[in-house]
């Protein structure tokens, strides 16, 4: 079966992409769903003053407005309806991920099947809305406080833009769950993808006219587009690299049947984290500069001026803090998403073993202690990506867009849309190739 889906894989052109109306019509569906994300984005929230905004988020455009602006596609910029963007719901999924993992009643629910995991959806929905409303309210008492950013503050413009950013919260959730379900899946993770890609034309004639003024040296615009290159092939070698763990299956005897043994591989994905440890990282240590531009900084004390210049992008501190959190997260998150004693009891009740170790505790262990030796070389393949960049704009000063949190999703969600697409079109050739046997069957029954 392997090889035959191999050997199709293999086989896949154009020709078969022609024939595939079903991948065709979810492809237009992906299309059309992002380009009403797109326009979305462009919607102002009414009862801004949009001159006013801009000038101030230009002061905040380095902090923890700028990553999130990039990930909402400009519309935190534009203090748009889809402002808040998804990243409520990917908080809220991720909050539901550590529960499960404390909770017991979720952890149940958890190993119910499909039925357990609506249930765990639905929770994570209603942690979406909560985080929104909390995250929408801030955003309206912080546009208050700024000075003529408000035409006319007081609760009805609270009121009016709690209910317009949740909305377009909400509606980018079941936007991205309809592009899973009539789509080519990955909704939430193609939102994101398109925002960040979105910002790419004016980033790259930003370079350009940097390099026409002089600003930039030809040299240095070729040795950026070269290191973005080379960074982009490490990314995809290292996302699609894997430790695969041997699995055996002893005979077994069914009936008056017996069947073979069979082996097969549990497969351990050198970056299990993903992009969580990079995005946590720097949220975190971009938040309190973010915090301490919305207050008047000369009645800060003078330690905390300090910590605040210490924090800054490209400092000594800053870098060893940033990398010092994504290690952290790196661990941390892995042992969430993957449990090696969940994994070692499957085995077991399916009478699968690694050779060399007794199932259960001992299989547990040793799954446990792979999964962290390749989890040290996922987590210094993070720190490197995410750092090169970081390097670049402190040492040229040059305004590096696609850093490398943007980077790893931009290839990730990449890697992960040709994989479905090419899923799409080999399920297409198996009914193709099984209708046409039994046509086959039906001729030579005449």
């Amino acid at each position: 079966m392997a090889s035959a889906a191999e050997q199709l894989a293999s086989n896949l052109n154009f020709a078969a992409f022609a024939k595939a109306e079903d991948l065709k019509k979810r492809i237009w569906f992906t299309l059309g769903a992002l380009l009403v994300y797109r326009l979305g984005t462009y919607i102002p929230m009414p009862g801004i003053n949009p001159d006013a905004f801009a000038q101030a988020f230009q002061q905040q455009s380095g902090g923890v407005l700028g990553m999130f602006n990039m990930f909402a596609g400009g519309a935190v910029e534009r203090m748009a309806i889809f402002a808040l963007g998804i990243m409520p719901y990917i908080s809220a999924s991720i909050i539901m991920q550590l529960m499960t993992s404390v909770i017991p009643t979720l952890e149940a629910l958890k190993k119910e099947g499909e039925q357990g995991r609506k249930i765990i959806n639905q929770y994570t929905r209603y942690g979406t809305v909560l985080l929104a409303i909390v995250q929408a309210y801030g955003i309206s008492v912080g546009l208050e406080s700024g000075s003529g950013i408000v035409t006319d503050p007081g609760w009805f413009f609270r009121l009016s833009a709690v209910i317009t950013l949740v909305g377009g919260t909400m509606f980018l959730m079941w936007l991205g769950e309809q592009i899973t379900a009539r789509g080519i899946g990955n909704g939430i993770s193609l939102i994101i993808f398109s925002g960040i890609v979105a910002g790419l034309p004016s980033a790259i004639s930003h370079t350009l006219e940097l390099g026409r003024t002089g600003a930039l040296s030809t040299g240095i615009i070729l040795a950026i587009i070269v290191l973005a290159v080379a960074i982009i092939a490490v990314i995809v070698f290292f996302e699609r690299a894997q430790r695969r763990l041997l699995i055996q299956y002893p005979k077994r005897q069914v009936g008056n049947r017996m069947f073979q043994g069979d082996t097969s591989h549990l497969p351990l994905k050198l970056n299990t984290s993903g992009v969580i440890p990079p995005i946590f990282a720097s949220s975190l240590l971009l938040l309190p500069a973010t915090l301490a531009g919305f207050s008047n900084t000369t009645t800060l004390p003078g330690w905390a001026n300090t910590v605040l210049a210490a924090l800054g992008h490209g400092q000594p501190l800053y870098m060893a803090l940033y990398a010092a959190m994504i290690v952290f997260f790196a661990f941390f998150y892995t042992a969430i998403v993957f449990n090696p004693k969940d994994t070692a009891d499957q085995l077991k009740k399916h009478s699968g073993f690694i050779p060399g170790y007794r199932p259960g505790e001992r299989t547990a262990e040793y799954i446990d202690y792979v999964l962290t030796r390749i989890t040290v070389i996922g987590a210094i393949y993070l720190v490197v990506i995410c750092m090169i960049p970081e390097f670049l704009i402190s040492a040229t000063g040059v305004p590096f867009y696609l850093g490398g949190t943007s980077l790893l999703i931009v290839v990730s969600v990449t890697l992960d849309t040709v994989a479905q697409i090419q899923g799409h079109l080999i399920a297409h050739q198996y009914e193709g190739l099984i209708k046409k046997s039994k046509l086959r069957g039906g001729k030579r029954g005449r």
